[in-house]
């Protein structure tokens, strides 16, 4: 507990996987480095963190010289060792991008160019006869197989994370919410809403979903929440996955599309859609949040971006309420899916993703500092994977 009036080295706000990983960061070069942690949660990895795919990706997908390139591969590797040495479950059995007719060869290419360049291990191209050597009951007329992507728990990262802080010296300080930041020549104040202030020498805000209202809204940027959610496959189906089985990414929208994972514990899922939330931590379908959606609609981004992809937003709300719907775009990569096999999942993601004021998403992550205070004010997927990678950049950068 921080006492009153005690002024500490260094405040992370967030205790999310980046907040977490940033802290241990610092304790791991720094063992008398005086560390806390404060979240507005009970637990560690509350939002975010707890709520994706838990892919560890391979960094296939990100642009050569990008943060999100170099952090998410290295980060992979780290990722996977931190896993090993804290008898964490991983599953690592790969993943297979397929291309279901000609018009997605040309951008297969390209994919397969930045994974080359990222240096991504053991890519391999397959045709469309070697595609079930990988996946037996996928189709397609070539794939990229990606043997080192895997899967584990991120809310037990986050957990073992906080293990090794506290173990390291560290202070959790949790279910104590912040009302705002500041930082200048004498250091950082975080005020909570209890009345407690903590001073430091300097801060660190990994906030996630909260990270552009702790950062005082900024004036180029906001960050939207898009919720994402999934079918589970039932049993007659779930055999027809033994991996990972992701689409070519269409460029003219900006998320994903329809993707088969076998998580950790032997479920798979099918999904996500990506639709705009009305609440930024609310878990449920039709959650709404006075606040968040006014913090959406006020900013002008959000409109630009609105006007570039009403009719990505309106497909995806069509499969939202469609199970047939969802079911056609499955069984472009599974032809032998059938409606029964898509069940309701409770699984449901929300992305902070951050827009800018021409309505273009901010595709890498993004550290901003001012001073004694580093505000993380983008950090989507691969953010997860990539987090003791990011976490090494952010102390690196604060210090």
């Amino acid at each position: 507990m921080v006492d009153v009036g005690e002024r500490v080295g260094t405040v992370v706000v967030g205790a999310g996987i980046v907040g977490l990983a940033t802290a241990r960061e610092i304790l791991v070069r720094d063992a008398r480095a005086d560390v806390v942690v404060v979240d507005k949660e009970e637990v560690v990895g509350a939002h975010q963190t707890s709520h994706n795919s838990g892919v560890i990706h391979s960094g296939v997908y990100y642009p050569p010289g990008s943060a999100k390139a170099e952090l998410c591969v290295s980060g992979a590797r780290a990722m996977l060792r931190f896993c090993e040495d804290h008898s964490i479950l991983v599953r690592v059995e790969g993943k297979l991008i397929v291309a279901v007719d000609e018009a997605e060869l040309g951008p297969l290419a390209e994919l397969e160019r930045r994974a080359s360049a990222n240096g991504v291990p053991g890519l391999r191209r397959l045709s469309a006869g070697q595609i079930a050597e990988v996946e037996p009951h996928a189709h397609g007329v070539a794939a990229l197989h990606v043997p080192g992507t895997a899967v584990t728990d991120f809310a037990a990262v986050a957990r073992a994370l906080g293990d090794d802080l506290v173990a390291r010296g560290g202070r959790l300080q949790l279910g104590l919410p912040v009302s705002s930041i500041t930082g200048d020549d004498d250091g950082v104040r975080v005020r909570t809403d209890c009345g407690l202030v903590i001073e430091a020498r300097q801060g660190i805000v990994c906030a996630g979903l909260q990270s552009d209202r702790l950062a005082g809204y900024p004036a180029d940027l906001r960050i939207l929440p898009f919720r994402g959610s999934y079918y589970a496959l039932g049993p007659r189906a779930a055999p027809l996955v033994r991996s990972m089985i992701y689409p070519v990414p269409d460029p003219r929208f900006p998320f994903l599309g329809t993707h088969f994972t076998r998580h950790f514990d032997d479920t798979v899922s099918c999904g996500p859609n990506a639709i705009l939330a009305l609440a930024r931590e609310e878990y449920s379908r039709w959650s709404f949040s006075t606040a968040d959606t006014w913090d959406s609609l006020r900013f002008p981004g959000s409109w630009r971006l609105a006007r570039k992809h009403w009719s990505t937003g309106l497909r995806e709300l069509a499969d939202e309420l469609s199970k047939r719907r969802s079911l056609r775009s499955a069984r472009r990569y599974l032809s032998d899916l059938e409606e029964g096999d898509l069940e309701n999942d409770d699984a449901l993601g929300i992305r902070a993703q951050a827009v800018d004021r021409e309505g273009r998403l901010v595709n890498d992550f993004v550290l901003r500092r001012t001073g004694p205070l580093l505000h993380v004010l983008n950090a989507p997927s691969p953010a997860a994977t990539a987090s003791l990678a990011i976490a090494e950049r952010i102390v690196d950068r604060i210090s």
